[in-house]
Order: C-alpha cells, then sequence, then structure tokens
C-alpha cells in the first residue's frame, strides 16, 4: 500500500512539475533580414569573449577583466551608467545596469548571466552565449523605460570552485538585494543558449523526467524550483504565446531533479526570490559541455537570434506588470 501511495504521489508531483501553459512554437524556422543582423551580432560578443579572450577565469585574472571591461564597454556604448559589485578583495566583479521604472521603480525584474568560463575550456555556449544574450537584451531595451525596473546583470565566479560560496557572483549580488531589502519580482538565469539539433535523440533528460519531452534539442527550456512555479509559468505563457522557436518548462524540487539548480538563479533561490533559468539544458544536449571544444563555431546563431526575440516580448510584458 505505500508504495502504491508513493508512486501515485510520485506520479502526481510530475505532472504538476512538467504541465506548462500555451503551446509551444511547432512552425518552420523563420529565415528573415532582421534576424540574421542580430544572429551576427550575437556571434560577435561570443567570438570576442570565447575566441580572442577565450578562457576567463580566477587562474586566468587578466582574461577575466578583459572579460568584464568588454561588457562594460558594451553597456556604456548601450548608454547605460553600469555599476561595479565587488565579490572580493582580488577584484573580482560583477557589472550591473538599472533601467529604471517610470511607475514601479522600487519593483525589479533581474536580467543575468555569468561571464567566467570553466577551466580549460573557452567557454562559447558555456557562457558566452548567455552574456551575449544578455548584451543584447540590453540593447533592445535602451532607451525604452518600462513600468517596472530591468536589472543587467554579468556575474562572476559562477564556475568551481565557486559555485555555492559565498565568493559566487550571483550569491553576492542576491544577498545584497535581500539586505537592502529590494522588491525583485523575479530574476533569469541566461545559462547557454547556443546550442541546438534537430537530430532524434539528439536530447537526453535526468532519468525521472525522460519520458515527458522531445528527444531531439531544437527547443529552449525555462527551468524553475515550485517556489518559482508561478513566476515561471507566467513567462513562459508569454514567451510561447509571441516566440517563434520551440520551447519547454519544469518546475519541480531540487531534490528529484538536483540539475536544475546548477546556475546563478539558484542564488536567488536561497534568498527568497522567485528565479527561472532560461537554458539549452547544457550537457544533456551539448556534447562540448566543460570541454576544449566548446568555441564559437559550434553555435546556432540564427536559432539564438528567435530566442532573443521571444525573450524581449516576454521580459516587456512581464516588465508592465505592476500588480501587487
Amino acid at each position: 500500500m505505500l508504495a502504491l501511495i508513493t508512486a501515485g504521489v510520485f506520479a502526481a508531483l510530475l505532472s504538476y512539475g512538467t504541465s506548462m501553459p500555451g503551446v509551444s512554437y511547432a512552425g518552420p524556422l523563420p529565415d528573415v533580414p532582421e534576424i540574421n543582423e542580430t544572429g551576427e551580432r550575437l556571434a560577435t560578443h561570443v567570438r570576442t569573449l570565447a575566441g580572442d579572450i577565450g578562457e576567463r577565469h580566477f587562474w586566468r585574472g587578466r582574461s577575466l577583466d578583459d572579460a568584464a571591461n568588454y561588457i562594460e564597454e558594451r553597456f556604456r556604448e548601450f548608454r547605460y551608467v553600469p555599476r561595479i559589485e565587488e565579490v572580493d578583495n582580488r577584484g573580482a566583479r560583477n557589472i550591473l545596469v538599472d533601467l529604471h521604472g517610470t511607475r514601479a521603480q522600487q519593483r525589479i525584474l533581474v536580467i543575468g548571466a555569468h561571464y567566467d568560463s570553466r577551466l580549460f575550456t573557452p567557454g562559447a555556449d558555456d557562457n558566452a552565449s548567455g552574456v551575449a544574450m544578455l548584451l543584447e537584451l540590453a540593447r533592445a531595451f535602451s532607451g525604452r523605460r518600462q513600468p517596472l525596473t530591468l536589472r543587467f546583470i554579468a556575474f562572476t565566479n559562477e564556475e568551481r570552485p565557486f559555485f555555492g560560496t559565498p565568493r559566487m557572483g550571483s550569491r553576492v549580488s542576491a544577498e545584497r538585494s535581500r539586505t537592502a531589502g529590494e522588491e525583485i519580482v523575479g530574476m533569469y538565469s541566461l545559462e547557454m543558449l547556443g546550442f541546438y539539433s534537430d537530430e532524434q535523440g539528439s536530447q537526453r533528460y535526468p532519468r525521472v523526467i525522460k519520458n515527458k519531452y522531445p528527444d531531439a534539442g531544437n527547443f529552449v527550456a525555462f527551468v524553475g524550483n515550485l517556489n518559482s512555479r508561478s513566476f515561471l509559468h507566467e513567462s513562459l505563457a508569454v514567451f510561447r504565446n509571441r516566440a517563434r522557436f520551440p520551447s519547454t518548462g519544469l518546475s519541480m524540487p531540487q531534490l528529484l531533479v538536483p540539475g536544475i539548480r546548477r546556475s546563478d538563479h539558484s542564488s536567488y533561490w536561497v534568498n527568497g526570490y522567485p528565479a527561472v533559468m532560461i537554458t539549452d539544458t547544457a550537457e544533456y544536449r551539448n556534447p562540448n559541455y566543460h570541454q576544449l571544444t566548446d568555441t564559437p563555431d559550434t553555435l546556432d546563431y540564427d536559432r539564438m537570434a528567435l530566442v532573443l526575440e521571444g525573450l524581449i516580448a516576454m521580459i516587456e510584458s512581464m516588465a508592465a506588470d505592476t500588480s501587487e
């Protein structure tokens, strides 16, 4: 009897966590000049970070600093005033900009991506792709103030050995927001968004959810914990209504799917804020994950541009919600 009850609870939880609003885009992917131009800008960011600069982390401090400078320069180019958030006394820093809201300035929607790479990898997908998306989102909203405040943050020290420690860039930022009493309505972590494949069998999953999703890695995934379920559902519903790109979603306990916490959004979870990772699912799809082969030429910039298009529409809609 206990086994039946346990199985029933698990089935109900699985259904609850994998049921998502709206319908994923399923038509042919568009090929228009605007998308191609956006793809070229995304490619330029990735090639600079993962090609010209290359490895960028604690043990290559000059390269990490070069990456931070590049991001800061782009923010200034897009007419923002960057702020530096010191992470430790060794010079590690987050770079953030605020686009202050017009009606609810105290309410903040955070969009972030880490710019460091894993040791011995150039980190094109992980996570120059996320930083490229962050920069192009900042460009898209430059001069376009929304009802809520938009905060764009490039985080340092996401990779080991800093993940989950007090020196993780997003942990520092989230804790400072909590201490200051900031009203963060939600956070999006842009984590690996450049690798896609239409080949059947190109997508894998953790065992507990492997039969619930497509087996071709041609979609973008929205991932959160149960406390972020409402924020995830609202975000994905808007994305699916506006984007011309396939999408999936998952909202589960970390205990069942530990991998859902492995990026900067988890720093916001532990500080009481709803947060969602938007991702190409990392090692469950990309064979170059944490490898020397994670290079700019392996990414699909036109598909990244389509994801970006959907994210712009989603963020604009989410930033317009001033309900208490």
